[in-house]
């Protein structure tokens, strides 16, 4: 799920400007190359703008993993936003078109779906659990209404100094506060990835 803006670390040091056209070729380079590779992986996460490129004779790129037996799957979140009344936490914008989004993006060829909540180990508050737990409970039915598997990230930044008891227990903390939400919003659990 590499962004437009992170290529830029891979086509610079190669001389190479970071425009559409020369990371579609990148990426086509990556999803042509030998079909072996297809032995060790099973999926690729694809950005907006790489699930709908395509190589230079047309073929789109989820067509080209899906003939070598890859799924493919696109990153729907629309990135974090600051979580009013907290210090300086955030959530993971996205959900209001999402239903629109997923049943396109099933039907161009995606059979599962990332989304990723960020949270600060070192302060995470109940309101930005809760609310982080919340949206990826949402996303998760909503993939699941439009028969794409939901990859549920909540993920605990590291930042800091902290020793691994306080890392084990926000870990399980946010970890039981997700699962919860995913209960109540009747997730099939079995059809999800963490």
């Amino acid at each position: 799920d590499e962004s437009t803006g992170s290529m830029t670390k891979k086509l610079g040091p190669l001389g190479l400007e970071n425009n559409a056209e020369n990371r579609r070729l990148y990426r086509q380079v990556l999803f042509t190359s030998d079909p072996a590779v297809a032995k060790n992986i099973s999926g690729v996460i694809f950005f907006d703008e790489t699930f709908y490129q395509k190589t230079d004779d047309g073929t789109p790129f989820p067509q080209i993993l899906k003939s070598r037996g890859i799924i493919p799957g696109i990153k729907v979140d629309k990135g974090l936003i600051k979580l009013s009344g907290t210090d300086d936490e955030t959530t993971t914008q996205g959900l209001d078109d999402l239903d629109a989004r997923c049943a396109k993006y099933k039907k161009d060829g995606a059979d599962f779906a990332k989304w990723r909540c960020a949270l600060k180990i070192g302060m995470p508050s109940q309101l930005a659990i809760i609310e982080n737990a919340n949206v990826l409970a949402r996303y998760a039915s909503i993939c699941q209404q439009n028969a794409i598997v939901p990859i549920v990230e909540p993920e605990i930044l590291p930042d800091g100094d902290h020793d691994l008891e306080t890392t084990q227990y926000i870990t399980e903390k946010v970890l039981a506060a997700v699962y919860k939400a995913l209960s109540d919003h009747h997730i099939y659990l079995e059809g999800t990835l963490l």
